[in-house]
């Protein structure tokens, strides 16, 4: 496995003086993902959790919707300079009789760490269906455990306190517990993480609860907590258009600009309580 920090020389400059030193990175790595021994995408992520990614991956883009759709995930070979396996090429075998990803969801060449949209062969495939509705969660969340949710992020972002180079997410039930938190360079993946987890232990449609994200919520974060089925998403920064447009249209109560007692809520405000 990869790691998940790499140390560098730097050179510290405050005001007149300087020093020599040496600075903790968080790794980025590129991780191609296959399906049935089929390339399908190539992502830069931070590794680790990598099969709970490609789980959320296929799951965010319709491809699974859930662990009984997946035979097995395993590393391919796939040798460094040192001769040592890399652990950047990720297969997934599908269980007899789920169809393979449509040609649409194929990425072109790669994905950014800061974006896993732009890639996409197809935009008509951007817009997927969820087999899991969060419309009809009645779910309700009260301020204050909203207001208490980016502190709760930040507490679990190990990786973070270390680097200062990593996006979050974390899943958490209505009522402020925390059930998982993932770090990555890429929002997205931290979120596919989460979601991977959630069908590895068999939380989807993860009804009853709210993903939330230590940047701002895009278009694709909505979409991937539909998918889920989860009814709330949070964001410590600010939505899009077309995120709370597609928020508002798929039934999610999406949270911006969480900050201590001060949130805006852009769609779905009746799951609110003050």
């Amino acid at each position: 496995m990869g790691r998940v920090t790499v140390r560098r020389p730097v050179v510290t400059y405050s005001r007149r003086t300087q020093r020599k030193r040496v600075d903790l990175l968080a790794a980025e790595e590129p991780l191609e993902l296959r399906v049935n021994g089929k390339a399908l995408a190539v992502t830069m992520r931070t590794p680790g959790h990598d099969v709970e990614l490609a789980h959320g991956f296929l799951l965010s883009e319709g491809v699974i919707g859930g662990l009984d759709d997946v035979s097995v995930a395993r590393y391919c070979e796939g040798a460094g300079p040192d001769g040592r396996n890399t652990y950047n090429v990720l297969d997934v075998a599908l269980a007899p009789g789920v169809a393979p990803p449509e040609t649409g969801v194929e990425r072109n060449f790669y994905t950014t760490s800061s974006c896993g949209v732009c890639g996409k062969a197809a935009l008509d495939a951007v817009k997927l269906k969820t087999r899991f509705p969060p419309a009809a969660d009645d779910c309700r969340i009260t301020v204050d455990v909203l207001a208490a949710l980016p502190d709760a992020l930040r507490e679990r972002q190990k990786v973070f306190a270390s680097t200062g180079g990593l996006h979050a997410a974390g899943l958490f039930t209505a009522d402020g517990d925390a059930l998982v938190v993932r770090e990555d360079v890429g929002r997205h993946n931290a979120v596919d993480k989460v979601l991977g987890w959630a069908v590895l232990n068999k939380r989807v449609p993860s009804a009853g609860t709210v993903l939330m994200v230590s940047g701002r919520a895009s278009f694709e974060l909505v979409q991937k907590a539909a998918m889920a089925g989860v009814p709330v998403l949070a964001a410590v920064s600010a939505p899009s258009s077309l995120a709370a447009e597609l928020a508002e249209e798929q039934g999610v109560t999406l949270v911006g600009f969480l900050r201590g007692d001060s949130m805006n809520v852009y769609a779905g405000a009746e799951r609110v309580q003050g």
